[in-house]
């Protein structure tokens, strides 16, 4: 069984006893979180598809904050002498998710 969840903004796919990176959720190590109702489920071949929404809760526990790579960003204007290079990190929560429904 798996299910579409809105989290944080980003529609994402959760399965039982897996885990997935969601953006930064409030919450220490250890809590459980309430994903919010899941926008769509496959139960062994049976879609269900919520108009907005299904009344189907998902809960994960938060295993740890981590960051995700490290991404470039580099600006050059050619022939002036203009050359600016950014990183950023993105802040990462990974949910290990414990039941759908």
């Amino acid at each position: 069984m798996y299910a579409i969840v809105n989290i944080a903004g980003q529609q994402t796919k959760v399965e039982a006893n897996k885990f997935v990176y969601a953006h930064k959720l409030a919450g220490n190590v250890g809590d459980t979180v309430t994903l919010g109702n899941a926008l769509l489920t496959d139960d062994n071949g049976t879609i269900t598809i919520g108009t907005p929404e299904l009344n189907v809760a998902v809960t994960g526990t938060i295993l740890a904050h981590v960051k995700g790579d490290k991404v470039l960003v580099f600006k050059k204007k050619r022939r002036k002498g203009y050359q600016k290079m950014n990183g950023h990190r993105q802040s990462f929560t990974k949910v290990m998710i414990n039941s759908i429904g």
